[in-house]
C-alpha cells in the first residue's frame, strides 16, 4: 500500500507542481480544512492522516474511520507548508473520498439487514490497485471482505468450471490438493449442481444469478435431505438495494455485492486554505 500510496503522489506531481512553486513561497505556511459536503461514512482518515504526517504536516484535529458524517462537517485540520498541502491535495482527497463512499453504502446495507443473522460481503470487483484501499473501507462500513487476494481460499468460479469439466470435478479435485487450513468455495448456477456440491460438503456454495424463488428451492432440497448445514450459502448476481428484502427471509448465510465497489459513488469533500 506504501508503494502504491507513492507512485499516487508521483503521478500527481509529474515534475513538480509549477502552479505553486511559481506564486507561493518555499516558506510559507498555512492552515487548511477538509470539511465534507455529503451525509455519509468515513473512511481512510488514518491512511490519510499517516501521509499528512510522513510529509511533515501537523494535524490538529481529524475525526475518525467510521464517523457518521454530514454535510459541513470538518474532518481534517492541517498546518503547514503550504506547497506541500496543495502537491497532496487531489491525492488525498480522491482517495478519502472513494474510501468514504465505499463505507457509506456498505453501511447503508448493514442498516438494512436490520440485524438479520446474514453475512454482506465484498467482491473482487475494484477499481486495478484500489483493493487493499477498497477492501479497508468496506470494513470500515461493516461488511465482510469476502477474500482480500487469490491466495485467502479457494473460489471455483464459471471459467474453472468449464476447464476443468464440471462443478463435482472442480470441487474433488481441490478437496484433494488443497490444504485443510483454506476454506473451498464454489459458484453454482443450476439447483442440481447446488445440491451435489452441498452433498461433496464444499466449505460455501455461491448460488449464482438465481433469484428467491430458486433459492428457496435449493434451501428446500436440503433440509429435504438433512444436508443444509453441510455447507454455508452464499448468494450473488443481480442483488441491489431494490431486491435484497427478498432475500433477506431466506436461510441463507452469505449475501456478496459486487456493487459496493465496482460502481460506487465517491463522497465530496474538499480542502480549503485558511490563511
Amino acid at each position: 500500500m506504501d508503494e502504491i500510496i507513492e507512485y499516487m503522489l508521483k503521478e500527481d506531481e509529474g515534475f513538480g507542481d509549477i502552479t505553486s512553486n511559481s506564486i507561493i513561497d518555499e516558506d510559507q505556511i498555512v492552515r487548511a480544512e477538509i470539511i465534507s459536503k455529503d451525509i455519509g461514512v468515513l473512511a481512510g482518515a488514518k491512511i490519510i492522516k499517516e501521509i499528512l504526517e510522513f510529509k511533515g504536516l501537523e494535524i490538529i484535529f481529524n475525526l475518525n474511520d467510521g464517523s457518521k458524517i454530514k454535510k459541513g462537517d470538518l474532518l481534517f485540520l492541517i498546518e503547514g507548508n503550504a506547497r506541500s498541502i496543495l502537491l497532496l491535495e487531489r491525492t488525498i482527497l480522491n482517495l478519502l473520498m472513494r474510501m468514504s463512499g465505499v463505507a457509506t453504502i456498505s453501511n447503508k446495507y448493514v442498516e438494512m439487514l436490520n440485524g438479520k443473522p446474514i453475512i454482506i460481503a465484498g467482491t473482487r470487483k475494484v477499481l486495478p490497485s484500489m483493493s487493499k484501499f477498497d477492501k479497508i473501507a468496506l470494513e470500515i462500513g461493516g461488511v465482510d471482505t469476502h477474500r482480500f487476494s487469490l491466495h485467502d481460499m479457494v473460489l471455483i468460479k464459471d471459467n474453472h468450471i468449464s476447464i476443468v469439466g464440471s462443478p463435482l470435478e472442480a470441487l474433488k479435485k481441490a478437496q484433494s490438493n488443497v490444504s485443510f487450513s483454506k476454506k473451498i468455495e464454489i459458484e453454482v448456477e443450476t439447483i442440481e449442481d447446488a445440491i451435489v456440491c452441498v452433498e461433496n460438503k464444499a466449505d460455501i456454495v455461491m448460488l449464482d444469478n438465481m433469484d428467491p424463488n430458486e433459492v428457496k428451492e435449493v434451501l428446500d432440497k436440503l433440509n429435504e435431505k438433512s444436508i443444509r448445514n453441510n455447507s454455508l450459502i452464499e448468494v450473488s448476481g443481480g442483488i441491489n438495494q431494490d431486491n435484497i428484502f427478498e432475500y433477506f427471509d431466506l436461510d441463507i448465510d452469505i449475501i456478496s455485492l459486487g456493487e459496493l465497489t465496482h460502481s460506487v459513488k465517491s463522497l465530496n469533500f474538499s480542502l480549503n486554505i485558511m490563511g
